[in-house]
């Protein structure tokens, strides 16, 4: 079987690390203001201008059911395109883009960690950096979460 080599951006939630392909991910930005909406999903904080396009941010620790925290000085925004959305996701830190073969993904295990498995692509064993659980971006948001979405830009 062929290696396929898959740019991954390494973030960090709660101390555990994360992957998401990094062809979904526009950009990388500090936390900025938030404008909060009412009336809306509990893991929608709001809506920021970035250059000028109104993007929805998802805080990821609350969609995923983990403790929210604080934010820091490390605390990102990660511009990414779910389903041709353009959305704001919130994580801990952005620290890294690897090159991650198939060969080191398994399957995400039913018991993994606190994050619902529907969320996740796979689980990476890396040497240096012990396991890497693979979000799959396309699914943190269902078809009708994205509709709540889309109507808070189109408004």
């Amino acid at each position: 079987m062929e290696e396929v080599m898959t740019k991954t951006i390494i973030f960090k939630l709660n101390d555990q690390e994360y992957g998401a392909n990094i062809g979904q991910i526009l950009s990388i930005e500090r936390l900025q203001e938030i404008v909060a909406l009412p009336q809306t999903s509990d893991f929608i904080k709001g809506i920021i201008n970035l250059r000028g396009k109104v993007t929805p941010i998802i805080d990821l620790r609350t969609r995923l059911g983990i403790e929210e925290l604080e934010a820091t000085e490390q605390t990102r925004i990660l511009i990414a395109n779910v389903r041709n959305i353009q959305v704001g996701l919130i994580v801990d830190e952005a620290t890294d883009v690897i090159d991650i073969t198939n060969d080191l993904v398994e399957e995400t295990p039913e018991l993994v960690s606190d994050v619902d498995h529907r969320y996740l692509k796979g689980v990476a064993k890396l040497e240096d950096r012990g396991m890497l659980l693979l979000l799959d971006l396309d699914h943190v948001l269902s078809y009708e979460e994205l509709d709540e979405v889309q109507q808070v830009i189109d408004e």
